[in-house]
């Protein structure tokens, strides 16, 4: 559990609440089923953790909230938010030091994206490739998070 600020300073709160609202909105994105109230709640504190990210965290950290935004839209929609979201973070994301599971969450989100907004070409392309990064992982808990979220991508 994060341990909140304890001075008044207003980018230590900025920080605590990206963090705060960034897990639970990956922990609800990553359930196999959820309720209506646990779909708004994730759509509001994907969104409540980019707001923050925005105000103090890195471009790294901006990404990775712009990443999340690509999840729980490709999950919720509008499709072509999704979409746009999902390009926004491949090209953010299209290093050579990006960690490979980093990598895999790209392809798995893209995939996803191009599935909901009718993109049949970009769909495979991404689905192959993130089924190929998710094997290529070494970590075997990296893997089995990777997948919790490719299970809920369409096949092609």
């Amino acid at each position: 559990m994060l341990k909140s600020p304890e001075s008044a300073d207003v980018g230590a709160w900025h920080k605590y609440f990206a963090m705060s609202n960034n897990n639970r909105a990956w922990q609800l994105a990553a359930m196999p089923t959820r309720t209506a109230a646990e779909d708004q709640e994730m759509l509001s504190t994907a969104h409540a953790a980019a707001v923050h990210w925005t105000a103090v965290g890195t471009p790294l950290n901006v990404s990775r909230a712009n990443m999340l935004l690509a999840a729980v839209h490709s999950l919720l929609g509008p499709a072509e938010l999704a979409w746009s979201l999902a390009e926004e973070t491949k090209k953010a994301f299209d290093k050579p030091d990006t960690p490979a599971w980093e990598t895999a969450f790209v392809h798995v989100f893209h995939a996803h994206a191009a599935a909901i907004s009718g993109r049949t070409q970009p769909h495979r392309d991404s689905y192959a490739s993130a089924k190929a990064a998710i094997a290529s992982l070494a970590d075997p808990q990296d893997r089995q998070i990777v997948e919790a979220s490719f299970v809920q991508v369409p096949s092609p």
